[in-house]
């Protein structure tokens, strides 16, 4: 295979320090006051800096919808395209340009609707690409219809007696795509938020993040039953690599099996949890276990579901080239093709 060396390893070793405010443009932010798009924002151009790529090597590709005006607020390269095709015209960037970081800003109806072939796609062929996914529930630019994660029975614009389809669970099409690292996050948890956007950011091939995001004008709560301030560490469960699933303000409650795969959550002493705990494993081969926890509704599991290493799609491609140019070329046989016959007389 040819060495293509990662982008985050082949930067000089000096160079100006950027800040977060080198990441910020100097365009006026247009969200709702108090949309989540705006913690997101400053979540990812607070990491930016510290990930030590050049801002003229890092592109912001966005579909349409609210969280679509997202490379506008970046003072990084940026391409707005058009509905659900951002991660087409993303890996297209990332084969071209191998050095450079491309990320994908999306929306629940943008990547999930119109967007679900070209998300599915880029994600089962490994590009190199970080895909943020921001999940409210709701199509909010449109002004409030159901959208493909809107919980059955939601009383919308579109769905006025109820919505009758069943919601989309995004980690599971991620996983079930074979995407080598799959995340969730909270847009109101900023710390946690940051920690795994920095992850997504290292990351070699394609990382996806999913983002509870509330928007306050056409769904506001959305998440709060199980995100709120109050109530997140009773509600939802904080994924580490190689350590027990425990939860709880006071660490008194964790997740095992019964019946085979079968997740129940137990109370104990947290000064004696129980041996049969659950233990996380991001870096498993086959992502059964993701599978599991990407379908668990109590508690709601939260961190980095799949890291795992594979080759990326501009590596595979490079190396088919490096083998067909060092190959002799015969034009003639490849004009004549495989398939062709002579019709006798």
């Amino acid at each position: 295979m040819a060495d293509h060396k990662d982008e985050l390893e082949t930067l000089p070793a000096a160079g100006p320090v950027l800040t977060m405010k080198d990441f910020k443009s100097d365009q006026m932010v247009r969200w709702c006051p108090g949309c989540g798009d705006f913690a997101i924002l400053a979540s990812v151009q607070k990491i930016l800096p510290s990930i030590g790529v050049p801002r003229e090597k890092t592109v912001f590709v966005s579909g349409i919808g609210c969280s679509s005006r997202f490379p506008y607020y970046m003072n990084t390269y940026g391409f707005h395209s058009i509905h659900g095709r951002a991660p087409t015209l993303a890996t297209a960037i990332k084969c071209a340009r191998p050095d450079l970081q491309v990320w994908v800003v999306t929306g629940d109806g943008d990547g999930l609707s119109i967007g679900g072939n070209h998300l599915v796609h880029a994600l089962r062929k490994n590009a190199d690409l970080k895909i943020l996914l921001f999940n409210n529930r709701i199509y909010g630019l449109t002004k409030g219809q159901y959208s493909p994660t809107s919980e059955m029975g939601k009383k919308t614009k579109s769905s006025p007696m109820g919505s009758i389809d069943a919601p989309l669970n995004p980690l599971a099409v991620a996983l079930a795509s074979e995407a080598t690292f799959v995340a969730r996050a909270v847009d109101t948890d900023l710390p946690f938020l940051s920690e795994v956007l920095t992850r997504a950011a290292k990351h070699k091939g394609s990382a996806f993040v999913e983002i509870f995001q509330n928007c306050i004008v056409f769904n506001d709560g959305a998440w709060d039953p199980v995100a709120a301030k109050a109530i997140r560490d009773e509600k939802m469960l904080r994924l580490e690599h190689g350590k027990p699933m425990i939860f709880g303000k006071d660490r008194s409650k964790g997740v095992r099996l019964k019946n085979g795969f079968d997740p129940e959550v137990v109370h104990f002493d947290p000064a004696a949890p129980p041996k049969d705990l659950l233990v996380h494993d991001a870096h498993a081969a086959t992502p059964t276990l993701a599978h599991l926890l990407a379908h668990m509704d109590e508690p709601i599991p939260q961190g980095v579901f799949r890291d795992v290493a594979k080759p990326t799609l501009d590596q595979l491609m490079d190396a088919q080239l490096a083998e067909a140019k060092s190959k002799p070329a015969d034009l003639q046989k490849l004009l004549n093709g495989s398939e062709n016959w002579t019709v006798a007389a």
